[in-house]
């Protein structure tokens, strides 16, 4: 089905030579102090895997003439980010194993302590404007807690929105055998109030890094659903 809605857009949309890709997604990796390398090398790998995911794969790789372009950032105080892999256009398998093999290469850094949610959002919408042709531009921020430095989310988000950016956010809540899932559920509405904007924005959640991959696989393949469906319009 995926497929099929792609190709429909692609075909729909031919006359737009201008257009560079189909949509440019800019995920944005917790890296602050709570996360402990164990974590790190969970969500790394499960981010790889979840792009290396069978449904995932047919998805980006389905109209390779407008493709999907990809770029990895990792963020934490207010001046401690890094881009982890740049933006790369998915045009075909070797591409894509590519960008994967350099997620799975990634060694974790020094970083801060610090939960700088509102920056981390500013940066990755300025990640963003780097791709002005895509038809649709998506900010994937993932996390497992609440902003305690720099801008508040709810201050910046709407200026995000405003220039044509989803915000969509991937919680790490507490695993089901850790703390109570009231506690996941209270941080995945804060993201839900004060993270997410745009048309279609919605909030996916894992329960623990172990469900990192399962989790941003479902929101990986929502995204390129939903961008197939939304893009589709008649004549």
């Amino acid at each position: 089905m995926i497929r099929v809605l792609a190709c429909v857009v692609a075909l729909g949309f031919a006359g737009m030579a201008d257009a560079a890709c189909r949509q440019a997604l800019a995920l944005g990796l917790d890296v602050s102090g709570s996360v402990d390398a164990q974590e790190y090398r969970l969500q790394i790998n499960g981010l790889a895997a979840a792009l290396d995911n069978v449904a995932v794969r047919d998805a980006l790789l389905s109209a390779p003439g407008v493709p999907v372009s990809v770029m990895v950032y990792e963020w934490s105080g207010p001046s401690d980010q890094a881009v982890v892999a740049p933006w790369t256009a998915i045009v075909d398998g070797s591409t894509l194993n590519g960008f994967i093999e350099t997620l799975l290469q990634t060694a974790r850094r020094d970083v801060s302590p610090g939960t700088a949610l509102g920056t981390a959002m500013i940066l990755g919408g300025q990640y963003l404007d780097q791709q002005p042709d895509c038809w649709k531009r998506t900010l994937d921020i993932s996390g497992d807690g609440m902003s305690n430095l720099g801008p508040r989310p709810r201050d910046v988000k709407d200026a995000i929105g405003a220039r044509g950016i989803t915000v969509n956010a991937l919680v790490i809540g507490a695993s089901a055998n850790a703390s109570p899932q009231s506690e996941t559920g209270a941080l995945a509405s804060y993201f839900r109030a004060e993270v997410i904007t745009g048309p279609d924005a919605f909030v996916e959640t894992a329960l623990g890094f172990d469900d990192y991959e399962a989790a941003m696989t479902r929101k990986l393949l929502r995204e390129l659903e939903m961008l197939a469906v939304s893009e589709l319009i008649p004549d």
